[in-house]
C-alpha cells in the first residue's frame, strides 16, 4: 500500500488488485517521471507568481502617487475584472456548478477585496519593506489555515523549516523599517488572516477547475462593487495621472490580479497549498529588490544573508513530507 500525500485535496491510496499483475517496470517509470514533471511545472508555475506578486507593493506605492487608496483598489479591482469577464466569455466557459460557489467567495473576500484594499491603506504609511512583514508571515498563515482545513499532517521537519523562514523573513523586514511597528500593522494583519483563507480555498478549487477560471470568476463576482467603488472613490480623493500611477494601476490589475493568480493557483493545484506557499518566502526579499531598483530606498548588506537562509529553507520545506 502506498500512500500519496496532499496538501489541499483527499489523501489518495493506491491498492494493488489481488488478481491483477503489478505494472512493468517501464509503466512505473514512467507514472514516475509523469509524477516528477507535474511536481516541476508546479513548482515553476507557482514561483511565477510570487514573482508576480513581488511586484504587488512597489505598484501600489507607484499607483498611490496619483490616487487614493479606496480609488486604486476599486480601480484595479474593475480592470481586472473586465479583462476576466473578457476572457470568460471570448472562451464561452460555462458558470460554475453550485457546490463551488463558497469557495469563489472566499478567494473572492481575501483576494480580491480584502488583500488588496487592506494592503493598500497600510502601504498610506508603511514602507513597501516593512509591508513585506505580512508576505513573509503569509506562506506559514497558508500552510496552517490549509493543514486546519484539510486536517493534514506535515512532518516535524517541514514546520521547522516553515517557521524558521517566516522568522527569517520577519526579522529581515523588521531590521529593514528599523524595526518599530508602524500604524499599518493593524491593516497587514488582518489583510494575512483574509488572504491566507483565500489562498487555501483557491488552491483546492483549482484541483476541480483551471486556476485561471477561479480567479476570473472571482473577479467577475466583485465587479459590481468595483463600479460602485469606483464610482464613489474617484470623485471623493485625489487624482493625478502620471506615468507611473497608470503603470502601477494596470500591473495591479492585469499583473498581479489576474495573470499572477492564474498561474499561483495552477501551481498550487499541482504541488499542494502549503508547499506552495513556502515559495512565497522568497517574496518579501524580491519584494525589496524591486523596492531598490523602482522606488530608489537601499539595501543593506544583510539582505544576502537572508536570501540564503529563505533559499535553503524553501528547499528543506519541499522535501520533507507530511
Amino acid at each position: 500500500m502506498r500512500v500519496k500525500d496532499s496538501a489541499i485535496g483527499p489523501t489518495a491510496v493506491a491498492v494493488q488488485s489481488p488478481g491483477r499483475p503489478a505494472a512493468a517496470d517501464g509503466a512505473g517509470a514512467g507514472g514516475a517521471g509523469a509524477d516528477a514533471a507535474r511536481t516541476g511545472s508546479g513548482v515553476l508555475l507557482a514561483a511565477l507568481g510570487v514573482a508576480a506578486f513581488s511586484l504587488t507593493f512597489p505598484g501600489t506605492a507607484w499607483a498611490l502617487e496619483g490616487l487614493g487608496p479606496w480609488s486604486v483598489t476599486s480601480c484595479r479591482m474593475l480592470l481586472a475584472g473586465l479583462i476576466a469577464a473578457g476572457c470568460l466569455l471570448a472562451l464561452r466557459i460555462r458558470v460554475p456548478a453550485r457546490r463551488h460557489w463558497p469557495a469563489l467567495c472566499a478567494v473572492a473576500g481575501g483576494t480580491v477585496v480584502g488583500f488588496p484594499l487592506l494592503t493598500t491603506l497600510a502601504l498610506r504609511t508603511s514602507s513597501t519593506s516593512h509591508a513585506a512583514v505580512v508576505v513573509g508571515l503569509l506562506p506559514l498563515t497558508t500552510a496552517a489555515y490549509s493543514a486546519v482545513r484539510n486536517r493534514t499532517r506535515h512532518s516535524r521537519t517541514f514546520w521547522g523549516a516553515a517557521v524558521t523562514g517566516a522568522a527569517v523573513v520577519i526579522a529581515f523586514a523588521l531590521q529593514q523599517s528599523g524595526g518599530s511597528p508602524t500604524t499599518g500593522d493593524l491593516y497587514l494583519f488582518a489583510a494575512l488572516l483574509v488572504c491566507a483563507a483565500g489562498y487555501a480555498e483557491g488552491g483546492r478549487l483549482a484541483r476541480e477547475m483551471p486556476g485561471w477560471q477561479v480567479i476570473g470568476w472571482a473577479l467577475v463576482m466583485c465587479l459590481p462593487v468595483a463600479a460602485v467603488g469606483a464610482a464613489l472613490a474617484l470623485p471623493a480623493e485625489p487624482v493625478r495621472l502620471t506615468g507611473h500611477t497608470i503603470a502601477g494601476l494596470l500591473w495591479l490589475a492585469a499583473g498581479s490580479q489576474f495573470l499572477g493568480m492564474w498561474v499561483w493557483y495552477r501551481g498550487m493545484s499541482a504541488i499542494g497549498v502549503a508547499r506552495a506557499s513556502q515559495l512565497q518566502l522568497a517574496q518579501p526579499l524580491l519584494t525589496l529588490v524591486w523596492s531598490v531598483l523602482l522606488l530608489g530606498e537601499h539595501l543593506t548588506p544583510a539582505a544576502p544573508v537572508a536570501a540564503v537562509a529563505v533559499l535553503v529553507c524553501i528547499g528543506v520545506t519541499q522535501r520533507a513530507r507530511g
